[in-house]
């Protein structure tokens, strides 16, 4: 240190001379006491106490703020929301992999803090009044409130918090054991302060807000409950809704709590303002919107191109009773295409993997089947800022060239994969053409009509599917696929089936979507990371095994910065495309919706939420209105 050179420069004088040394050394003393002093204060000022957390540390509402800026504070409380999902249910536990969760089952359960929805990455206190942080992220308390309480009027306490952790880790679905492998330990600190430590060397910037947004259970209610096993009954939580009416497999209603606790705390008012929200169940796309036409339920997200297209011209529309509109989505709108199943060998060769996409011609379903409406995706993070584009630049190499050797040569040779662009026919002889050669030099030729390799092995490929609207969309594709020489096929079966077969990893190629985050870090794990590659349920739906795209992981988690963090994404996608895990789908940067004009709604909704059943409300005089014309 600076101090101690100084020193010893000026001691030679007292080598030769004998000198009182007596006050030098208090001096000197008393000196090193007031710089302890002063590193310690230092300590205590990076210790940072706040009433949210976000990623790079900008929060956009204060301590004192009253409601977010997008909600309206005043709307009223009251009336049914109520829209449908595709499928079945026969399960209310939806943090385990036994069972299919009904709809909106998570709703019982609050977290320690709550995002904002319009910020990318800012966390508020819900259950935690406060949370007290070092500069460096390696632990996180959390302060609860007094007054938060579980809906049989049981306080929640620190020990309902470190149990919540715990049950997850040994009971839970096994992906929050990749998502919370940087844990180290969770401690309750006294009934209302709970820690969590994170292990050394791990990259911290995002597990405080992990550990916040983690749900809360009570330790007392599962004391004679098996957490671990499916049921309907109703679980314990502390949110806003109670389970109001359930019908295994048909209907689900929740019901909102006139004692909720939390009812008047900032981040939720102006919020949670139906007194029902109700989930009505359809295995046929079609009976879902005779349904919807015919008054089953009220609010409907259209992602029927067809449907959108060309059958909302029913009576009620024209009456004015039912509004259709487009909404913009500010989110990522990348990542839904058909996934690659890559723990099969036959798919090994990113060549076959690169022609089978290749088969799937965009630009005749556009036109001929999607009505013009869609746009084709080609990234991750498609319809955002944080999609790679063009050649890499110097910032981007600086990452991706020390991993050269387990990456394709094309993210350094050539611009970010874009898929093949087709004729609007259905079958395009030239890319079908490329995509044959593709296939000639993986090794697998066409003997007798069929692709075969040299083991006289045949390239069969099956795509997984459970929704009979689907079928127009894949058959085409499935037609091209056979005229490569591929064996293909297409596996219909209902929901349930589909869902046991993706958590065990039993199909060729399925079909997913991920809404990704404009700041992402940890939850990537869950889908792209060797570490959750083989645990069964996982997000890691492709299987991907790769120690370029851990690497990169790791830089998008360790981002010190928003710049960095874009640098790191971008790269990361790069990578991602150029591997061909999945055949890219389409994407819509509106959310297309049809709703009875019984709602109220904020005049400028946020950029990343709809809101439709978070800051919505009934609307009585609207409703009125439908009743004296007969529409309601």
């Amino acid at each position: 240190m600076h101090w101690k050179t100084q020193h010893f420069r000026n001691s030679a004088k007292a080598a030769t001379a004998v000198v009182n040394t007596k006050p030098l050394l208090m001096s000197f003393l008393l000196f090193l006491a007031l710089l302890l002093t002063g590193i310690a204060g230092k300590a205590e000022e990076m210790t940072i106490k706040s009433h949210g957390i976000s990623t790079f540390g900008d929060l956009k509402y204060g301590p004192d703020f009253q409601h977010f800026d997008y909600v309206n504070p005043d709307a009223p409380k009251g009336g049914e929301f109520s829209t449908w999902a595709f499928g079945t249910f026969d399960s209310m536990s939806p943090y385990i992999l036994k069972g299919q969760a009904a709809a909106l089952s998570n709703m019982f359960f609050e977290s320690l803090m709550t995002g904002s929805a319009d910020e990318p990455d800012s966390l508020y206190g819900l259950v935690a009044e406060s949370i007290e942080y070092p500069e460096n992220r390696q632990w996180a308390i959390f302060n609860i409130r007094p007054e938060a309480q579980f809906a049989d009027g049981t306080p929640i306490t620190a020990d309902d918090v470190v149990f919540s952790y715990e049950v997850l880790i040994a009971k839970g679905r096994p992906s929050f054991r990749v998502t919370l492998s940087d844990f180290e330990s969770v401690k309750a600190l006294d009934s209302h302060r709970v820690k969590f430590t994170f292990k050394p060397g791990a990259n911290t910037r995002g597990l405080p807000m992990t550990a916040a947004g983690l749900p809360i259970f009570s330790k007392a209610y599962y004391a004679n409950r098996d957490f671990a096993e499916s049921t309907l009954e109703p679980p314990l939580g502390s949110g806003a809704y109670v389970l109001d009416k359930v019908v295994p497999g048909k209907t689900v209603s929740y019901k909102r709590r006139d004692d909720y606790w939390g009812k008047d705390l900032p981040v939720n008012v102006g919020r949670e303002n139906f007194d029902r929200i109700k989930v009505e169940y359809y295995t046929d796309y079609t009976a879902a919107f005779e349904g919807f036409k015919g008054g089953a339920y009220n609010f409907r997200e259209e992602f029927s191109s067809k449907v959108w297209g060309t059958a909302y011209d029913f009576p009620a529309l024209k009456e004015g009773y039912v509004i259709k509109e487009q909404i913009p989505d500010g989110n990522p709108s990348g990542t839904q295409g058909f996934w690659f199943n890559l723990r099969r060998d036959k798919f090994k060769d990113l060549r076959v993997r690169e022609a089978i996409g290749m088969a799937f011609n965009f630009e005749w379903s556009n036109q001929a089947l999607f009505y013009g409406l869609y746009q084709r995706t080609d990234s991750f993070w498609e319809n955002s800022t944080l999609q790679a584009e063009g050649m890499p630049d110097e910032a981007e190499l600086a990452l991706l060239e020390p991993l050269r050797t387990e990456l394709p040569d094309e993210v350094f040779s050539k611009p970010a994969f874009s898929p093949a662009v087709s004729k609007p026919s259905q079958l395009d002889r030239r890319v079908i053409s490329q995509a044959g050669k593709l296939l000639d030099a993986a090794g697998w030729k066409v003997v007798n009509g069929i692709r075969t390799n040299d083991k006289g092995e045949q390239l069969k490929v099956e795509i997984l599917n459970d929704s009979p609207s689907f079928e127009r969309i894949m058959n085409p594709y499935i037609e091209n696929l056979k005229r490569l020489g591929i064996i293909a096929s297409l596996n219909n079966v209902d929901s349930a089936q589909a869902t046991e077969r993706e958590k065990s990893f039993d199909f060729d190629i399925t079909t997913r979507r991920y809404v990704m985050s404009l700041t992402p870090g940890l939850e990537l794990r869950g889908i792209f990371s060797s570490q959750s590659a083989d645990v069964p349920g996982s997000n890691n739906v492709a299987g991907l095994a790769n120690p370029a795209i851990d690497a990169l992981l790791n830089k998008v988690e360790q981002a010190k910065s928003r710049a960095t963090l874009s640098v790191a994404v971008k790269a990361l996608d790069r990578a991602l495309r150029a591997l061909h895990i999945w055949v890219p789908q389409w994407y819509n940067p509106y959310h297309n919706i049809a709703y009875l004009d019984v709602f109220g709604r904020p005049e400028h909704l946020p950029p990343f939420a709809m809101g439709e059943m978070d800051f919505w409300w009934y609307d009585e005089a609207k409703a009125a209105r439908l009743k004296a014309a007969g529409a309601l």
